[in-house]
């Protein structure tokens, strides 16, 4: 069976409806930043979407091809993920999308190297003809963070925010944006299920009060 990142790190990927913490440690990733609305049609974000599965599925399907990966192993592509900010950071203002920069990511296996990475872009380029020289090889350690399931749309997200806000607080932490992110980890297809429905893991840094 192909590894399933979902699957073998549960505390990363599925947690519950109320907040907890967790230690996030340092990962590798397939990333695109840009900035401005991106539910725009054609816009920045969904090249950038267009860019990181395309980038993703050559690196996954590579053992088909002549370049051969030391440590490689048959995996499901992890889900799209995104960290966000907004002006100085301090609050999201979600009516305002067009005010709002990303970095949209695509988990890596760590015996990915940079070296892979950068086959696998000049090879999506020329199999997709596609422009893939945004895709950068992105390491972060975010550390310390509370985080929750969201159900729901995106847009009724401040409410579990405030749910993890008020948990953190309770158990002695603060808040710690600034260098490190809000970030939110995209569990459902918006395309095949209704908003109600949308899982979306959602995770703030924190450090100690």
């Amino acid at each position: 069976m192909p590894f399933d990142f979902k699957k073998e790190y549960k505390e990363f990927y599925m947690p519950g409806r109320k907040p907890s913490i967790v230690d996030v440690t340092k990962t590798n990733y397939i990333a695109v930043s840009g900035k401005g609305d991106p539910n725009e049609e054609d816009g920045d974000y969904q090249k950038a979407i267009e860019v990181l599965y395309a980038v993703a599925y050559t690196l996954k399907m590579s053992y088909k091809t002549d370049h051969k990966f030391e440590g490689f192993y048959e995996y499901v592509v992890p889900p799209l993920e995104g960290f966000w900010k907004q002006g100085d950071n301090s609050e999201m203002d979600y009516a305002d999308k067009s005010s709002l920069e990303w970095i949209s990511v695509i988990r890596l296996p760590d015996f990915i190297t940079e070296e892979d990475f950068r086959w696998a872009v000049e090879t999506a380029e020329k199999k997709k003809k596609l422009d893939c020289t945004k895709a950068e090889f992105l390491t972060l350690e975010e550390g310390l963070c509370v985080q929750i399931m969201h159900i729901g749309p995106y847009d009724d997200e401040p409410e579990s925010v405030l749910l993890m806000e008020n948990f953190a607080k309770e158990q002695g932490y603060v808040i710690d944006m600034g260098q490190r992110l809000h970030h939110e980890i995209y569990l459902s297809d918006p395309r095949k299920s209704p908003p109600e429905k949308w899982k979306t893991v959602i995770r703030h840094p924190i450090k100690k009060a």
